[in-house]
């Protein structure tokens, strides 16, 4: 049962601490509750094959979790990514590209690195939150040395997890509620309400239709309340 601390619409603990890569052109740790990753921005000169002669640029995401950031420990991912993987880092790849006008950063290409460094529900929700605020730093960065000539940041995008469990909608599961919902999933959205994409998973049974309005509505809510955790930060990382 959910701690009376923080309602079934409440957010857990959400931090976002900006620079805490040296060499990177932007970073980000985010926190949420005992979740924990290491986001980060580096930007190269070139385009993969399918972007060469376009006048445009490209963005990638790439994610891993730390061999002891769960209870057991995981092996490194070396040659070959797991399925899972695979699937967390193309959603966060796709986050991020809706926010991005590639013609604004022709011929460079940007790679998000998002490492969980502690896991407890909520990893890819928090990264493509946290990866948001490395590519701002970044693109601020390379505004400033005079590299972009204009903002190639068009929105804000956000993303947070929830699900049924015991019946209940609850907003940013942490592990232990995740393994016992009945149905989980993840909204992304941006600051213009734009759908990035949703998703929600039968586990033990199903979401009754008449309960989707509200998923998408609770969603909202907690996003709303990341935009400006993100504000925050960026604000902070000026001061």
């Amino acid at each position: 049962m959910r701690s009376l601390s923080r309602p079934d619409n409440g957010l857990r603990a959400v931090q976002i601490e900006t620079g805490v890569n040296r060499y990177a052109e932007g970073s980000a740790l985010i926190s949420a509750g005992n979740t924990r990753v290491l986001c980060t921005c580096s930007v190269e000169a070139g385009v993969p094959p399918f972007k060469r002669d376009s006048g445009e640029g490209w963005l990638t995401a790439e994610y891993s979790m730390l061999p002891r950031a769960t209870h057991t420990r995981n092996n490194r991912e070396r040659s070959k990514v797991s399925g899972r993987t695979m699937e967390i880092q193309r959603l966060i790849g796709r986050a991020l590209r809706t926010v991005l006008n590639f013609k604004a950063i022709p011929n460079l290409t940007f790679t998000i690195d998002c490492d969980v460094l502690q896991a407890d529900g909520g990893t890819r929700t928090a990264a493509i939150t946290g990866a948001w605020v490395a590519l701002r730093l970044a693109c601020n960065k390379l505004i400033q040395s005079g590299k972009l000539e204009t903002d190639p940041i068009v929105s804000q995008v956000a993303a947070i997890s929830l699900g049924l469990v015991d019946e209940r909608l609850l907003l940013d599961l942490d592990y232990d509620e995740d393994s016992r919902a009945s149905v989980d999933g993840n909204v992304v959205l941006l600051r213009d309400s734009g759908l990035v994409e949703i998703q929600a998973t039968a586990e033990k049974g199903s979401l009754p239709l008449s309960l989707l309005p509200e998923y998408v509505s609770l969603a909202q809510s907690g996003i709303q309340k990341l935009f400006e955790i993100q504000d925050q930060s960026i604000r902070s990382s000026l001061s």
